[in-house]
């Protein structure tokens, strides 16, 4: 496999707990990855926007928090490549939703993003779990 080109994006960390308390929780999420994150969040079954944020949310502790300015026009930019579909629906509270499912293209895209994704955080859980600096490192 080819080797993985990282963006300029960095996640923000906090350094304390104060730290943590007193900002707003913002982790930037890499380019990316925020279509990787929704596909794979459907493969459970069909949901609205907000029920597919809230689920990331959920399922990352509170980590990764996906804004409506990033999320809607991701699913529209899959909608128009056919890997999502969507239809009207009554949310749970009655109100009016449209409600995004994984398309067969969308499933065959998830499967060959999880691999992406797999192979790139081996490669930077090698850098980050060396506990010796590199022979071949000049010192």
């Amino acid at each position: 496999m080819p080797p993985i080109t990282a963006g300029a994006v960095m996640p923000y960390f906090p350094k304390n707990l104060k730290e943590r308390v007193m900002e707003k929780p913002s982790l930037e999420v890499v380019r990316g990855t925020l279509d990787v994150l929704i596909l794979k969040t459907l493969s459970w079954g069909a949901m609205h926007g907000y029920a597919i944020s809230q689920s990331i949310l959920r399922q990352t502790d509170e980590a990764l928090l996906v804004e409506e300015g990033a999320l809607y026009p991701a699913l529209y930019r899959m909608e128009a490549r056919d890997w999502l579909e969507a239809e009207w629906g009554l949310s749970e509270n009655n109100r009016r939703a449209k409600y995004y499912r994984l398309t067969p293209d969308g499933r065959r895209r998830l499967r060959e993003e999880m691999k992406t994704w797999t192979h790139y955080a081996e490669a930077v859980g090698k850098v980050l779990g060396a506990t010796a600096k590199p022979r071949w490192a000049k010192s």
